[in-house]
Protein backbone atom coordinates (compact mmCIF):
# COMPACT_ATOMS: atom_id res chain seq x y z
CA UNK A 1 0.00 0.00 0.00
CA UNK A 2 0.98 3.44 -0.91
CA UNK A 3 1.18 6.59 1.32
CA UNK A 4 -2.58 7.90 2.40
CA UNK A 5 -3.48 10.75 4.68
CA UNK A 6 -6.12 11.74 7.21
CA UNK A 7 -8.10 14.81 6.03
CA UNK A 8 -9.17 15.69 9.29
CA UNK A 9 -12.32 18.19 10.00
CA UNK A 10 -13.07 19.30 13.05
CA UNK A 11 -16.15 21.76 14.09
CA UNK A 12 -15.33 24.37 16.71
CA UNK A 13 -17.53 25.49 19.26
CA UNK A 14 -17.92 29.30 18.81
CA UNK A 15 -15.84 31.77 19.70
CA UNK A 16 -12.55 29.44 20.33
CA UNK A 17 -11.28 28.94 17.30
CA UNK A 18 -8.44 31.92 17.93
CA UNK A 19 -7.50 29.29 21.29
CA UNK A 20 -8.06 26.45 19.44
CA UNK A 21 -5.15 27.23 16.42
CA UNK A 22 -3.12 28.27 18.83
CA UNK A 23 -3.20 24.88 21.12
CA UNK A 24 -3.15 23.16 17.62
CA UNK A 25 0.28 25.28 16.69
CA UNK A 26 1.95 25.49 19.97
CA UNK A 27 1.18 22.23 21.64
CA UNK A 28 -0.65 19.67 19.47
CA UNK A 29 1.40 19.81 16.42
CA UNK A 30 4.87 20.29 17.69
CA UNK A 31 4.14 17.41 19.99
CA UNK A 32 2.91 15.18 17.13
CA UNK A 33 5.66 15.56 15.04
CA UNK A 34 8.17 14.96 17.79
CA UNK A 35 6.74 11.42 17.82
CA UNK A 36 6.67 11.09 14.06
CA UNK A 37 3.97 12.19 12.36
CA UNK A 38 4.07 13.68 9.31
CA UNK A 39 1.44 17.03 9.23
CA UNK A 40 1.07 18.43 5.89
CA UNK A 41 -0.88 21.55 6.82
CA UNK A 42 -3.31 22.84 8.72
CA UNK A 43 -6.37 25.48 8.03
CA UNK A 44 -8.94 27.20 9.44
CA UNK A 45 -12.20 28.17 7.74
CA UNK A 46 -12.10 31.50 5.87
CA UNK A 47 -15.55 33.37 6.92
CA UNK A 48 -16.93 29.82 8.96
CA UNK A 49 -14.95 29.99 12.34
CA UNK A 50 -16.12 26.73 13.01
CA UNK A 51 -14.18 25.16 10.60
CA UNK A 52 -10.66 23.62 11.35
CA UNK A 53 -8.98 21.12 9.27
CA UNK A 54 -5.87 19.68 9.55
CA UNK A 55 -4.06 16.95 6.64
CA UNK A 56 -1.59 14.30 8.06
CA UNK A 57 0.34 11.82 6.24
CA UNK A 58 1.11 7.77 6.51
CA UNK A 59 3.25 5.98 4.46
CA UNK A 60 1.46 2.72 5.55
CA UNK A 61 -1.08 1.36 8.05
CA UNK A 62 1.21 0.01 10.36
CA UNK A 63 3.05 2.96 10.92
CA UNK A 64 -0.50 4.98 11.19
CA UNK A 65 -0.87 2.71 14.18
CA UNK A 66 2.35 2.75 15.91
CA UNK A 67 1.41 6.87 15.49
CA UNK A 68 -1.61 6.62 16.99
CA UNK A 69 0.14 4.00 19.74
CA UNK A 70 2.74 6.85 20.67
CA UNK A 71 0.62 9.58 20.70
CA UNK A 72 -2.63 9.22 21.76
CA UNK A 73 -1.49 6.85 24.62
CA UNK A 74 1.05 8.78 25.94
CA UNK A 75 0.88 10.30 29.47
CA UNK A 76 1.16 13.63 27.90
CA UNK A 77 -1.82 13.21 25.48
CA UNK A 78 -3.46 11.29 28.30
CA UNK A 79 -3.05 14.05 30.82
CA UNK A 80 -2.35 17.33 29.34
CA UNK A 81 -4.25 17.34 25.92
CA UNK A 82 -7.11 14.90 26.02
CA UNK A 83 -9.25 16.50 28.97
CA UNK A 84 -8.83 20.42 27.24
CA UNK A 85 -10.01 18.98 23.94
CA UNK A 86 -13.81 19.50 24.83
CA UNK A 87 -13.44 23.33 25.73
CA UNK A 88 -13.00 23.90 21.96
CA UNK A 89 -14.50 21.38 19.89
CA UNK A 90 -18.15 19.84 19.00
CA UNK A 91 -16.21 16.34 18.80
CA UNK A 92 -19.50 14.35 17.39
CA UNK A 93 -19.20 16.58 14.46
CA UNK A 94 -15.78 15.88 13.85
CA UNK A 95 -14.70 14.02 10.89
CA UNK A 96 -12.08 11.76 9.43
CA UNK A 97 -11.61 10.71 5.96
CA UNK A 98 -8.72 8.60 4.51
CA UNK A 99 -7.61 9.87 1.23
CA UNK A 100 -5.02 8.85 -1.33
CA UNK A 101 -3.84 11.15 -4.02
CA UNK A 102 -5.06 10.29 -7.59
CA UNK A 103 -2.14 9.66 -10.11
CA UNK A 104 -1.84 13.18 -11.41
CA UNK A 105 -2.13 14.61 -7.82
CA UNK A 106 0.73 17.43 -6.96
CA UNK A 107 0.45 15.78 -3.55
CA UNK A 108 2.16 12.78 -2.68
Amino acid sequence: MSAFYELRQYKVLPGKIDAWVKVMEDEIIPFQVSKGMVICGSFQGEEDDSVYIWLRRFESEAQREELYKVVYESDYWKTEIAPRVPEYLDRPNNVVTRIIPTTKSTVR
